[in-house]
């Protein structure tokens, strides 16, 4: 993903929420932690599932299929048995926009 993409508002995503979202072909999900955006790969790395569909603690997103978490502020992994990080996307708010694009940042792969 290299251009950045209008996925939302500010209106559609208050702080605590998620927005799943499509941007440049890459299913994403959107959080909003405390006012701060997040974009991460609606996938996890471990088995076929969204991310999208796990509980969201603090920043650990975790996976709803084999419990794997993921921290969305890098794309670390947290816990097994997940071991390939996830991919993270910049966020940046235009007006009301949310809009992602370019990858941010991939947790070093082991």
């Amino acid at each position: 993903m290299s251009e950045f993409v209008t996925v939302g508002t500010t209106g559609d995503l208050p702080p605590g929420e998620r927005l799943v979202a499509e941007a440049n072909g890459v299913e994403i999900v959107v959080f909003n932690i405390d006012g701060v955006y997040y974009a991460v790969e609606d996938m996890c790395s471990h088995a076929a599932a969204y991310l999208s569909e796990g509980p969201l603690e603090q920043y650990a997103i975790e996976c709803s299929k084999h419990r794997a978490k993921f921290d969305v502020r890098t794309g670390k992994v947290l816990c097994a048995p997940a071991f390939i990080p996830i991919k993270c996307y910049m966020v940046r708010v235009e007006g009301e926009a949310i809009q992602v694009g370019g990858r941010l940042y991939t947790a070093e792969i082991p």
